[in-house]
């Protein structure tokens, strides 16, 4: 692997949160900030979140709107932060979102925070949950927290936890270049 800077290098997005760490006000602050100096078609910063930190009301919201399978890991996040989009006027509104998602993630990881996305959720339960303007799409959760016990997970989700992580090669990625490595 060529020289990456650790903080993608060590990025991993675990199931596994300490369900009992707790983030300040101040590092959520951070990610937002993160966030919102992310590069965006002309300034547009077409992003929304709603902030949720463990036991309060947002949190349980964005919580209950994803599948059972995920809330059995999600609760343990220390924050559930719910991104959402116009649906009209930016047409690049989903590509900019995710370089705010990116450069919070990245934030997080210099904050020793890891985070994982989920986009399997039921946007028309957080929208009426949240109480969402009707131009609002809700499209990813990010969970944000600290690393916990792999083995504290179900059983079922221990092997993904704990195994190598995998990627697919560059040379699969890259198109028409003889340059690219493999």
């Amino acid at each position: 692997m060529t020289d990456l800077t650790p903080l993608l290098a060590f990025r991993w997005s675990p199931r596994a949160f300490d369900p009992y760490a707790e983030l300040t006000r101040a590092e959520a602050a951070t990610l937002l900030e993160a966030a919102r100096w992310a590069p965006s078609i002309d300034n547009g910063q077409p992003w929304r979140f709603a902030v949720g930190h463990r036991d309060d009301d947002t949190f349980k919201r964005i919580l209950v709107n994803l599948p059972p399978g995920e809330q059995r890991w999600a609760g343990r996040a220390s924050l559930l932060l719910l991104v959402a989009h116009p649906r009209t006027g930016h047409p690049m509104a989903a590509y900019d979102l995710g370089q705010a998602v990116a450069h919070l993630t990245v934030q997080a990881t210099a904050l020793g925070l890891y985070v994982r996305q989920l986009t399997d959720l039921d946007r028309a339960g957080l929208a009426a949950d949240l109480d969402l303007a009707d131009d609002l799409r809700p499209y990813v959760v990010v969970a944000v927290g600290k690393l916990g016990d792999p083995l504290s997970l179900p059983a079922d989700l221990v092997p993904d936890e704990t195994g190598l992580r995998h990627r697919r090669p560059l040379g699969e990625m890259v198109l028409n270049c003889e340059d690219a490595p493999r």
